[in-house]
């Protein structure tokens, strides 16, 4: 999401086949998995979502993980973690922030 105001979405952790141990992590207003989908079609390789959390303010959410793992910056919204760290930091983040209901 280009500018990162977001009021309700979702944050996502995503991989891609080229990289192992190198996560996506962001926030979308989209649905994430045709998100994903979106974005495989437009790059070589494919995406693949591991995670995702529907949350008021998501891209508040993606800067508070995202700084959790500074020192393990890639490029951009890229991260060289294992996916199960990035997913279990976001899961701890949900005690913290508003989840949507999905009713």
């Amino acid at each position: 999401m280009k500018d990162n105001t977001v009021s309700t979405g979702y944050v996502y952790i995503m991989t891609h086949s080229f990289f192992s141990d190198v996560i996506r992590i962001g926030c979308t207003s989209e649905d994430p998995m045709e998100y994903a989908q979106a974005l495989s079609k437009n790059s070589p390789g494919d995406y693949s979502l591991v995670y995702s959390l529907a949350c008021s303010e998501p891209c508040e959410v993606k800067k508070q993980i995202r700084t959790y793992l500074n020192a393990k910056k890639y490029v951009n919204e890229f991260y060289q973690v294992p996916a199960e760290v990035a997913v279990k930091l976001l899961q701890r983040e949900t005690l913290r922030i508003p989840l949507l209901n999905k009713n």
